[in-house]
């Protein structure tokens, strides 16, 4: 499986960072060359034109030098993995920010808090032109580094000195734009069973669809839940579907879904201005209700679309719309980890993190896609990493019995909480959420460990950070025989 399916975050890259006296950012130089394998994929190139959307992420860097080289390789394609080209940036100006301020003697949250674009300066266009419509990064920071009891740290590295470990802690600031597929439709369509079938053509595969599309539409047209059925994929219903990438289905097919309820809500008003002997304009509208303003006439939604049913004008609505911005979910993470030094081994002992979603249209569904992508990021910090025979190109992590996936038990509870701002994008004020832990937890875990091996003069990482590789970089520094 791992040779027919595509592979991702194959980047090399050289950076440096600018800083004046006081450690304000001043320019930022990226020269990366992406591998995309021995072909091409359909979705080959989204981790390199996305690579250049923010580079300066959250921070307000008013020179960006960027170069982006794609090459063709030996190995499995490179394709698209949860914030393909946002992940490997945010982490190149993480990694930056922790080196330059160990180089300055600058704390690294104050670093951050000097140069984070504030959330006055909304909305906000970077150095290459890319437009950020809502945020306030430096919220998310601070709420993140509360919750994680910065002040405490030090009495936890101690005891974890007591115990023979090392302790390290990192954080990481981080941002993508979500969108995919510009272009997305619903059919909502009334039946005489007094259920409404909501169709699109965005298919869930574990996000939670099924809750929250139609809740979004049972807000809107004041419907109980359970009034509401999702149709989801079937080519025979609706023509299209964008899918789920980039984090973009209640994005898209949330505002799909909200305006063609105000297109029911419209035909309802007409339907029941007539039938209430009434003037539209005298027609209110709410709790799934139409009314005559001061006056107790009222027709019920379904009612009402019962009439326009019978007079050949139903209340079925098709909506197909495509987009013109996308969504920037950011925030910020926190990971604390403990190293055996005997052995190597890392353990991830705490992580807290901090997201800005926009309005959450079901927290608890949020959450969820959140544990998700974390593991993903954890895996990729510690365990995860193809490995190829130099001599041969043979791929030697061909299966998941050579390919280390995290398991529950490489993970502590995560502490999740939210700083939301309202995207300007959309009328729901929503922002794609499933893939922020992927790409804040890889250099969140990767500063943690460079953290604690600090005192041992190590500076670079590379990889995932196996008990073998940290063993062997404690040796190189004098820990250990």
């Amino acid at each position: 499986m791992f040779v027919a399916d595509h592979q991702a975050r194959d980047h090399v890259a050289e950076a440096a960072l600018a800083l004046d006296a006081g450690g304000r950012f001043l320019a930022l130089r990226i020269d990366s060359t992406a591998n995309c394998g021995a072909y091409l994929v359909s979705t080959g190139g989204v981790q390199t034109f996305q690579y250049v959307h923010l580079p300066g992420t959250v921070y307000a860097i008013p020179k960006v030098a960027l170069r982006v080289a794609a090459v063709l390789t030996n190995t499995a394609p490179v394709g698209v993995s949860r914030r393909p080209g946002f992940a490997e940036a945010v982490n190149i100006v993480e990694r930056l920010i922790d080196r330059a301020a160990c180089e300055t003697g600058l704390d690294r949250g104050e670093l951050r808090r000097r140069n984070l674009v504030p959330a006055a300066a909304m909305p906000w266009t970077n150095a290459l032109g890319n437009r950020i419509d809502s945020g306030d990064f430096a919220g998310a920071l601070e709420r993140a580094l509360a919750r994680a009891d910065i002040a405490g740290f030090a009495a936890r590295r101690r005891t974890s000195e007591a115990k023979g470990r090392l302790r390290g802690l990192g954080f990481a600031c981080h941002i993508k734009a979500t969108g995919g597929s510009p272009r997305e439709n619903v059919d909502i369509r009334f039946g005489e069973d007094g259920v409404i079938d909501l169709i699109t053509g965005t298919q869930t595969i574990g996000q939670g669809h099924e809750t929250t599309f139609p809740q979004i539409l049972a807000d809107r047209l004041g419907v109980p839940n359970e009034r509401i059925r999702l149709v989801q994929g079937d080519t025979d219903l609706i023509p299209l579907g964008g899918g789920h990438g980039s984090s973009r289905a209640t994005y898209m097919g949330g505002t799909a879904i909200w305006r063609a309820a105000d297109e029911i809500v419209a035909k309802g008003m007409r339907i029941a201005a007539e039938a209430l002997e009434a003037a539209e304009a005298d027609i209110v509208f709410g709790a799934g209700v139409f009314a005559v303003a001061g006056t107790d006439r009222r027709l019920e939604l379904f009612e009402a679309a019962a009439l326009a049913r019978d007079k050949g004008t139903p209340l079925d609505t098709y909506y197909a719309w495509t987009r013109e911005w996308m969504t920037f979910p950011n925030g910020t993470h926190v990971a604390e980890i403990e190293i055996d030094p005997d052995t190597g081994r890392v353990s991830l002992v705490r992580y807290t993190a901090v997201d800005d979603y926009g309005v959450l249209v079901n927290p608890m569904i949020a959450q969820g896609q959140v544990h998700g992508a974390i593991a993903q990021g954890v895996g990729q910090a510690l365990l995860e990493g193809a490995a190829y025979q130099p001599e041969t190109g043979q791929l030697l992590s061909g299966s998941l019995m050579d390919y280390a996936l995290p398991r529950a038990d490489d993970l502590p509870a995560f502490d999740l909480g939210f700083s939301n701002t309202r995207c300007t994008t959309n009328p729901l004020g929503v922002k794609g959420c499933g893939e922020a832990g992927a790409v804040g937890g890889f250099p969140a875990v990767a500063n943690a460990i460079l953290d604690a091996l600090a005192p041992f003069g190590v500076t670079e990482l590379s990889g995932p950070a196996t008990p073998e590789r940290i063993w062997r970089l404690l040796r190189q520094h004098g820990r250990g025989a």
